[in-house]
């Protein structure tokens, strides 16, 4: 009897251990240790609140996107995070460059992009919409569009559907940072800026809904990601593995209802 119990008690402890090494455990570190080091270099483009932008007081970044990112760097076992601020365009030649380890900043998940660069598994569910000026009351739907003036941040989604518009006759004003759409609509230079549907609703609720209102439906549904390089699939699998465990342990939750509130959908 001794010998079988202890014949069973192997085959449980070889059970165990052939799971450990598959790496099911959720304590398991092995994707982390894959990439891990002193530091995780981030690069964002903070012009995109509430999910990336300066704070005029401090200079310090702040936004959903930064303390996500500073979680999953915590998350993986690094010991510094350190998060530059650069021009949108520069974003994904600097993944390609390698001089920033991801790149996170309301980055829609596309089939252009996914040509270029790895993102990590979405973590925010987002979507197009657009904004008129007060004022501007005969605008119901974003075909009403057609012969207004219409800012959109450059070589973004929305710029697409810009695009769009100016085939059937509007004006099209590109700008560097989504800010400075935001800023031309409220000097009356445009009449509408189609951006993130989020982007817009925090620019209403923080003093924009004096200048303008949100108008028609929603254009189009979309998933951010975190943007690495191809060269670093590593490094896609610990992160989507770190979203994983802050989703899990409520840490995803707490920040998000800290930027946009309870009770919305994640």
């Amino acid at each position: 009897m001794k010998r079988l119990i202890a014949f069973f008690s192997f085959l449980i402890l070889a059970a165990a251990a052939v799971t450990a090494g598959c790496g099911g455990g959720k304590d398991d570190k092995s994707a982390y240790k894959a990439v891990l080091k002193e530091e995780l270099v981030v690069c964002t483009e903070a012009a995109f609140a509430p999910f990336e932008y300066e704070d005029k007081k401090t200079g310090e970044l702040r936004g959903f996107d930064i303390d996500l990112i500073r979680a999953v760097a915590k998350e993986m076992g690094f010991k510094k995070c350190t998060v530059t601020n650069m021009n949108f365009d520069d974003l994904i030649p600097a993944i390609n460059a390698r001089k920033a380890d991801v790149s996170i900043a309301g980055l829609s998940i596309t089939e252009e992009r996914k040509k270029m660069v790895f993102f990590s598994k979405p973590y925010y569910k987002s979507g197009l919409a657009f904004i008129v000026r007060k004022g501007v009351d005969d605008v119901r739907s974003f075909e009403d569009l057609k012969t207004k003036r219409v800012a959109v941040q450059e070589k973004t989604t929305g710029a697409l559907y810009g695009e769009k518009l100016q085939e059937k006759g509007a004006v099209l004003k590109m700008y560097e940072t989504t800010d400075q759409a935001l800023m031309e609509l409220m000097a009356g230079n445009v009449d509408a800026v189609i951006c993130d549907l989020p982007v817009l609703q925090h620019f209403l609720a923080v003093g924009g809904s004096s200048y303008a209102r949100l108008a028609g439906d929603p254009l189009t549904e979309e998933n951010y990601g975190i943007m690495v390089s191809k060269k670093n699939p590593d490094m896609v699998k610990a992160v989507d593995q770190a979203l994983d465990v802050l989703k899990q342990n409520g840490t995803y939750d707490k920040l998000y209802d800290k930027w946009f509130g309870s009770g919305k959908a994640k």
